[in-house]
């Protein structure tokens, strides 16, 4: 395990596709947090950000022999779990469901509404107002916001993972930053405009199991915009 340590992204993953048992996990165990991160920020749901990651990391463990190597591996990851998030939320728009009275899906933790067990108690009201308000985006705005504001990726990392020109990231950051805005310029100065002073959400990360190596598959399932076989990267 030493060496996988030492070993790089791309080594990693070359060592997976030629059959290392062992190089998969590592590569999860360095990128699994701010995978994480990504699926319940865009979701807003632990249990659905759960399932996404774990249906998209099962598609990178299966598609990783057509991997080519045109962008850094990470960049590769980040997409497969942005399709799998992007997936989601349009099988829910398109398949709503009835939400249960008097916040009760929000008491039990799972809901866009919940309150992340690692915010602080007296920032709960705060960081339910900005989850709820950032789950009224548009799916593009939110991914971008997601990707840009709440992790920091640059905004040409974020052309890249979800494959569309840098000033179409800019474009959607500004609109989705003026909704957001609006939404929530009742709250004080350090945290009315951006979903970032939110706390942190990658503790108590979820396990995920890679699977078993099998036929190279398409990044997720369903249909749309983002929509990429995991081997399709952009130049």
């Amino acid at each position: 395990m030493d060496g996988h340590a030492a070993a790089s992204d791309l080594e990693l993953l070359r060592a997976h596709v030629d059959g290392d048992q062992h190089a998969f996990a590592e590569l999860l165990h360095r990128h699994r947090d701010r995978l994480w991160a990504v699926a319940l920020r865009t979701l807003g749901d632990r249990e659905e950000a759960a399932d996404a990651l774990q249906d998209a990391l099962l598609s990178a463990h299966r598609a990783a022999g057509r991997f080519r190597g045109d962008s850094a591996v990470t960049t590769w990851l980040h997409r497969i779990v942005v399709n799998a998030c992007l997936d989601r939320i349009r099988r829910r728009q398109a398949h709503p469901t009835v939400p249960l009275p008097d916040g009760n899906r929000a008491e039990a933790g799972s809901g866009i509404g919940g309150v992340e067990p690692s915010a602080p108690a007296q920032d709960h009201d705060t960081a339910l107002v900005v989850r709820e308000a950032l789950a009224t985006l548009p799916i593009e705005q939110r991914a971008a916001l997601v990707l840009v504001d709440v992790q920091g990726y640059p905004v040409a990392e974020v052309a890249r993972i979800l494959g569309v020109a840098e000033g179409t990231v800019k474009s959607r950051c500004a609109r989705g930053r003026a909704r957001l805005a609006a939404l929530l310029g009742h709250l004080r100065p350090a945290v009315a405009t951006t979903p970032s002073a939110r706390p942190d959400p990658t503790r108590e990360v979820p396990g995920v199991t890679p699977g078993n190596p099998g036929p190279a598959e398409g990044v997720g399932s369903g249909s749309g915009r983002y929509r990429r076989d995991a081997n399709q990267e952009d130049t």
